[in-house]
């Protein structure tokens, strides 16, 4: 095997298992990246994150201190196979721009198509050297882009780029790009790693916010299960099994909250992510999602207020949600777990379409059970169960049409997002969706707290609440009497008559 194989291979499993031992997100790595080819250019994307201002006047060796935001090159080396070393090449470029600058990168000429590298047309017009990649400083920000690079020699087959610390002193969207122009180094692979700090840690700037509101979060679960707990505790005689599965859901939570800050806690401080902590905290929201999906669903059927079962339909109640649960796990695994940029996959629209269905499904079947029950319920005139159905459908309509607004500013929000520019509010996005469910929850046990009464809103097997067989008793009619009983009946009413009379 020759030794750029070995080397390459080396790198390559070296860098992987440091994945597999801790998923590192403020640190991006780059585990023999192999370039590709976007228009006339050859580009490995090296990292995108919101990163805050910072305070210039620090020199490189200060880049570490707290305080200071920066991104550093550590250990970035460009590999080439050996039969591509007979040659010397132009400038592996190392491209760090913010997202206001993305003009200054490649050309056009005569207004034609965009190209990063400069082409013959280019040349001529004296904008650029032909077979580099097209750069230009900005108007509105001074010292930028930042453009660095190496290159190599005749049969060189690794070249080294010497560790920098580039300062940030301007908030913004920052994207690095590797580049080349040359196509006969179709091969080449970097390896190596990048560290992007912000003053306050390694948390990405989208991302930072969110580790002050899962405090708040945690501290609201707090309340609220202090709150029910104490309800629990004072009317555990009378507790509904409803209640207990609400008991569930708020446990949860507790945990979900508690793990995602602990889990960006780390991230932050150490610029590593714990990998455990948050495939935990992905597990229990998840777990809780499904739970409550499901609660809602049974609980529009009436089960354990005024039915005792779910009869057939429990196997089908159980399919969706475990579906639901495999779907959903799957996406936020893939979305938090080894996440490195302040952007989202392509993969994630593909993934978030089953959760969609299934949600859309879920609500469907939700308020046609409430319908159903609700009209139940008015027809045996059980007013207190009524009430709390009628409170309880309204919370349901009020959150869904809140959800539905809240998608179409979600998806104007991202088709006019393309370049990120707007950074800094997207952490509102998914904290939203927190809010809502933690209000629709509050909803659920301010209408079912533990009380001294809880037992009024529990199915009773009186004959009252037979749903399923009123209907079938309406269909019981008496039979048309034959002519003898007919003849038998008159008679019998002729000699009461006559006995009256006596």
């Amino acid at each position: 095997m020759p030794p750029f194989q070995d080397s390459l291979i080396a790198i390559s499993l070296l860098l992987l298992a440091a994945r597999v031992i801790c998923i590192q997100a403020s640190v991006h790595n780059y585990a023999g990246d192999k370039f590709v080819r976007k228009g006339n250019a050859f580009v490995v994307h090296g990292g995108s994150e919101g990163i805050y201002y910072s305070h210039p006047g620090l020199n490189d060796s200060s880049a570490s201190s707290n305080g200071d935001a920066y991104i550093r090159f550590e250990k970035i080396i460009f590999i080439r196979p050996p039969e591509a070393s007979n040659f010397s090449t132009g400038m592996i470029y190392a491209i760090l721009f913010e997202v206001d600058d993305r003009e200054t990168i490649g050309g056009s000429a005569y207004g034609g198509q965009r190209a990063i590298c400069c082409t013959a047309d280019l040349a001529k017009l004296g904008a650029c050297k032909e077979g580099e990649v097209i750069h230009r400083l900005s108007t509105t920000n001074p010292g930028w882009p930042e453009v660095f690079g190496v290159s190599f020699d005749v049969n060189e087959e690794a070249s080294i780029m010497q560790p920098r610390s580039v300062q940030i002193t301007r908030t913004g969207m920052y994207n690095l790009y590797f580049m080349h122009c040359e196509p006969r180094l179709v091969d080449l692979v970097v390896a190596g790693k990048t560290i992007w700090k912000n003053p306050n840690g390694y948390l990405p700037g989208r991302m930072a916010p969110l580790l002050n509101f899962y405090g708040f979060m945690s501290l609201a679960f707090l309340v609220l299960g202090i709150f029910w707990f104490s309800q629990y505790a004072r009317f555990w005689k009378e507790v509904l099994h409803l209640q207990n599965c609400i008991t569930l859901v708020i446990t949860l939570g507790m945990f979900e909250m508690a793990l995602w800050y602990f889990d960006y806690a780390e991230f932050n401080e150490s610029g590593v992510r714990p990998t455990g902590i948050t495939i935990w905290a992905i597990t229990f929201g998840t777990i809780k999602r499904t739970v409550s999906r499901l609660i809602i669903l049974t609980v529009s059927m009436g089960y354990g207020v005024v039915r005792p079962t779910l009869g057939g339909l429990t196997s089908k109640v159980v399919m969706l949600g475990g579906t639901f649960f495999l779907a959903s796990e799957v996406l936020e695994l893939v979305e938090h777990v080894g996440a490195v940029s302040d952007l989202s996959g392509k993969a994630m629209l593909f993934l978030s379409l089953p959760v969609a269905v299934l949600d859309a499904f879920f609500v469907l079947w939700i308020f046609t059970s409430l319908s159903s029950t609700l009209n139940k319920l008015q027809a045996k005139r059980m007013m207190a169960k009524l009430d709390i159905y009628r409170k309880f459908t309204n919370a349901l309509a009020v959150a869904v049409i809140v959800s539905v607004g809240w998608i179409c500013y979600e998806l104007y929000f991202k088709s006019t997002d393309v370049y990120n520019e707007q950074w800094q509010n997207a952490w509102i996005i998914p904290a939203f969706w927190h809010v809502l469910s933690f209000s629709l929850l509050c909803v659920i046990c301010a209408l079912w707290a533990p009380s001294q009464n809880s037992m009024r809103y529990a199915y009773s097997d009186d004959g009252s609440e037979e749903f399923d067989k009123e209907d079938t008793l309406t269909l019981i009619k008496p039979s048309p009497l034959s002519t003898k009983d007919a003849t038998e009946l008159e008679s019998e009413d002729v000699d009461l008559e006559e006995d009256k009379t006596e």
